[in-house]
């Protein structure tokens, strides 16, 4: 489907961002649409994860203007789960995995809102969602840190969101527990719209619908397609990618290493 005919559901016009003065992002424009499946790349405090952050209201854009669903983000948000990098607990308090996914509803609801029947099925099919649905009871420090991730994407579901953001949600698993994430993933994509940071280029070219660049600001043409401009501006150096467990270089050597052959 064209993207023009579809409706927006995140758009970002002129966003900028500072810590201590210093820009984290630069002009940034982006309009995510409607069943869109978004892979961010770039370097370590490029500014992938506070783009996420400025998106879901967690920290406050210098200028430029952030709307969500059409409306602004402190309106909007509700539309939104959002599963971040890390999750620090500990391991010893005995919270179980239904609890750990009832949290998602706290965010979009009044104060000491009792849980109803409706909020329960919907706690039960964000667990069936991920497949977790058996392990309800199950204390959240008991699970494999594969399992938790499950659990705390449960929670990003719970709200019934639209969209989808998602921090590094394989970082911290091995690649065999990684790919059923993403498949995981692209199943949601059927419903819900998805942006997504990562590090794991060959994840990203395999399982997203299209691919962003960024360090300070944002490359992104709404395709798959990544050019070696694109990865030159962000990385400011060639790029080795693994595809099918074989590395190969996607873009032409320094002219050290030329010189070096020659």
């Amino acid at each position: 489907m064209n993207p023009d005919k579809r409706e927006p559901v995140i758009e970002l016009r002129n966003v900028w961002v500072n810590y201590d003065d210093q820009p984290a992002l630069e002009d940034i424009h982006l309009t995510v649409y409607q069943s869109d499946f978004i892979g961010l790349i770039g370097p370590n405090g490029g500014g992938k994860t506070t783009l996420l952050k400025s998106i879901i209201g967690l920290i406050k854009p210098e200028r430029g203007k952030i709307r969500v669903m059409g409306k602004s983000v402190d309106a909007g948000r509700c539309h939104i789960g959002y599963v971040p990098q890390t999750v620090v607990f500990d391991h010893r308090f005995p919270i179980r995995v239904w609890e750990v996914v009832q949290m998602g509803l706290l965010g979009c609801r009044k104060p000491l809102q009792p849980i109803s029947k409706a909020d329960r099925e919907t706690i039960h099919v964000a667990l069936e969602q991920v497949e977790m649905d058996g392990l309800a009871n199950r204390a959240i420090g008991d699970l494999s840190v594969g399992q938790r991730q499950r659990v705390y994407i449960a929670r990003a579901l719970a709200v019934s969101p639209q969209i989808l953001l998602l921090d590094e949600p394989t970082a911290s698993v091995d690649p065999q527990v990684a790919g059923s994430i993403y498949e995981l993933l692209r199943r949601l994509n059927n419903t819900v719209t998805i942006v997504m940071v990562s590090h794991d280029m060959n994840a990203v070219s395999s399982y997203v619908k299209s691919i962003g660049c960024i360090n300070r600001r944002l490359h992104y043409h709404g395709d798959k397609e990544v050019t070696e401009d694109m990865l030159t501006a962000i990385y400011e150096c060639p790029v080795d990618l693994i595809a099918h467990g074989l590395p190969h270089r996607v873009l032409s050597p320094h002219n050290q290493e030329r010189r070096a052959h020659d």
